[in-house]
């Protein structure tokens, strides 16, 4: 496949950010991992090529999913939804204590590089420990997806890739979930 024909081929991947859960209806899980720790709770879902985080801290909810198509999920409690193109960063508050950072950088590959791409992540995934789905489609394309989370005391990080061989598609996000500290009043 030429780079010409991949540019007009180009899958669109978004990030959709909600106020509240999401019901896992709306999803094909494949595997999921949950972090308690300082008082918040984390969940994520993996899916192939996408997946959706949870982090809920003193009554606030803040859920993320990256996917192909977010035009299906619900309205309600949606804040906002970016386009996964290029390189991109985001920053969004949620209520008083909740701050999401978001980074998104999105590659179309060559077969040889993307191949080599696929490889390394693929084996950092497995020596670090992170969840990993890898998957075939009926055409014969295979992909990956990957999630990687760091706990921390004030801060949760989660690395994400998902990678696709139809378009050499490589999408990497670092999604960083900060609280802050409670505002001192007189």
């Amino acid at each position: 496949m030429q780079a010409q024909d991949k540019l007009i081929e180009q899958p669109t991947y978004s990030v959709a950010l909600f106020r509240t859960a999401l019901h896992p209806e709306f999803f094909g899980i494949e595997d999921s991992v949950t972090v308690e720790h300082n008082g918040y709770n984390f969940e994520a879902w993996l899916i192939k090529g996408s997946h959706v985080l949870r982090f809920e801290y003193e009554g606030t909810c803040v859920t993320e999913v990256i996917a192909p198509n977010t035009d299906d999920l619900p309205d309600r409690g949606h804040v906002t939804s970016l386009v996964c193109a290029g390189e991109r960063d985001h920053e969004q508050e949620f209520g008083d204590r909740i701050t999401l950072i978001n980074s998104m950088q999105i590659e179309l590959l060559p077969d040889h590089l993307f191949g080599d791409s696929y490889q390394e992540l693929t084996d950092f995934g497995k020596e670090t420990g992170a969840k990993i789905v890898e998957y075939r489609t009926d055409s014969g394309d295979y992909g990956s997806s990957i999630l990687d989370v760091q706990r921390y005391n004030e801060e949760l990080h989660v690395q994400s890739y998902h990678l696709h061989s139809k378009n050499g598609v490589v999408l990497r996000t670092q999604s960083i979930f900060e609280i802050k500290p409670p505002e001192l009043t007189d």
